[in-house]
């Protein structure tokens, strides 16, 4: 799911892929918390405050975002420690998926609320060409510039203002399993596609389904075809095709739709089957993949760490029972895509900035980071903090990445076509999970859906 982003943002995954690689297989055995002391901590627990907030009594903010169930919830507690800390009160409002559609109907209605917590890099660009975003406070600017690699803070800046802080981040190259029915079938973990494939087949003989796919949510097909793609297609075909400087009638695309088709045309490696798929959003998608005890209702699932949230709320335990390897390699190497949340104001007050000062702080990041199912692109950030050991190695990769990674291709796109519910590629990549033999028919349409939302 985004749009035109710098060098820095655009730069190889090479370095990322070889990290992620390495600590995620030092996950099991667990690791150290780092001593970086640039993290005070600051939240209840004997540290000091790294970050001066003002006194902000009596003042409102509201504040919107995408998130529901533990993620709202995480988020909760970083909003009390902001207002206990300030004497504001903070109003949370859900936006649903579709944020450009929300935020652009509270506009209309002369009612914006302060801040909002945007999924897309691409609604960023829109929101900042329309003039509905407030560039960064001087305190904003401070903590963006100690805390946030260069790549960070480019991806928050519009035609070199800088607008928003990226203050929870994702990997979403990685694929959750349960390990008792990996142990059942007597498989390991896969590398390539190739393994991965006879990994799911062995699966299903052993009677498990397979992959559970959250169809339902278009934005994770989303996900699926960009790791497929980048790994096979390269980074260079990546960035064109997110920029749409390539049609999607090209034949790297039909490559990877082909390949992705290998999984989605058997009906007997998904969970539920296509249409079972279809109608599976994103949370149960995790939750049959590690719930039912001995007898697991699925064994995989391609998710971001952020699922991590979501197992939670199930009796598997992150590093026993729910395991993680790298999305397999398709080509050369393994893909590394991340994505990310970033924080804007929509109303220039004093209220707002300290928001968007505290969000960017590692202050709040701690705060969610040790409630479980957050990854912090804040490098000030000590690792320690996080909930266990398998999210901690996460964080490493992503910090010791620096500005070298790809950023989630959909979100770099305007919203019409990488970020609405039942339109543009979601929609059309649903349709290829209905029917996978319609290569062509799909290429078709996301490029006539391409073309209208670029412009073109």
């Amino acid at each position: 799911m985004r749009r035109r982003l710098d060098r820095t943002a655009l730069g190889t995954t090479t370095a990322v892929a070889a990290t992620a690689a390495l600590a995620l297989a030092l996950a099991a055995c667990g690791s150290g918390g780092g001593t970086d002391h640039a993290d005070g901590g600051g939240t209840g627990r004997g540290t000091a405050p790294t970050v001066r907030l003002p006194h902000l009594d009596g003042q409102k903010v509201q504040v919107t975002a995408v998130w529901t169930g533990p993620e709202r919830e995480n988020f909760g507690k970083v909003l009390d420690e902001f207002e206990k800390r300030t004497g504001a009160t903070v109003d949370f409002v859900p936006s649903g998926d579709d944020m450009a559609g929300f935020v652009g109907s509270k506009i209309a209605g002369g009612g914006p609320p302060d801040v909002a917590m945007l999924p897309q890099v691409g609604v960023l660009h829109e929101f900042a060409r329309k003039g509905w975003l407030k560039p960064l406070g001087a305190d904003a600017k401070a903590q963006l510039t100690r805390n946030y690699a260069k790549g960070w803070q480019d991806l928050g800046a519009h035609r070199g203002t800088p607008y928003g802080v990226y203050f929870k981040a994702s990997n979403k190259s990685l694929v959750w399993y349960n390990a008792r029915a990996f142990d059942n079938a007597g498989v390991k973990e896969p590398t390539t596609w190739r393994e991965f494939l006879t990994t799911a087949r062995t699966l299903a003989d052993s009677g498990v389904e397979p992959v559970s796919v959250g169809g339902a949510d278009g934005w994770t097909l989303t996900d699926w075809f960009e790791n497929v793609y980048l790994s096979q297609a390269g980074p260079q075909k990546y960035d064109q095709l997110a920029r749409h400087k390539l049609k999607w009638t090209d034949p790297s695309v039909t490559r990877a739709l082909t390949t992705l088709g290998g999984l989605f045309g058997h009906k007997d490696l998904l969970a539920g089957g296509n249409s079972g798929a279809l109608q599976t959003d994103f949370p149960t998608s995790v939750t049959r993949t590690f719930s039912g005890g001995g007898a697991p209702k699925a064994a995989m699932v391609s998710s971001a760490d952020f699922a991590a949230a979501t197992i939670s709320q199930t009796k598997a335990r992150i590093g026993t029972d729910a395991k993680v390897f790298p999305f397999p390699a398709v080509g050369a190497k393994s893909p590394v895509v991340t994505g990310g949340d970033v924080a804007v104001a929509l109303k220039d007050t004093k209220a707002s900035q300290a928001l968007l000062t505290f969000l960017a702080s590692t202050d709040a990041a701690r705060i969610w980071a040790r409630a479980g199912g957050f990854l912090s692109p804040n490098k000030a950030l000590d690792q320690a903090a996080y909930a266990n050991d398998v999210l901690r190695t996460i964080a490493k990769a992503l910090i010791a990445a620096g500005d070298d990674f790809r950023f989630d291709m959909s979100d770099q796109a305007p919203a019409s076509f990488g970020g609405k519910p039942g339109q543009g590629e979601w929609k059309d990549l649903q349709d290829f999970l209905k029917n996978p033999k319609d290569v062509a028919g799909v290429q078709s349409r996301l490029e006539k859906d391409a073309a209208r939302s670029f412009g073109h």
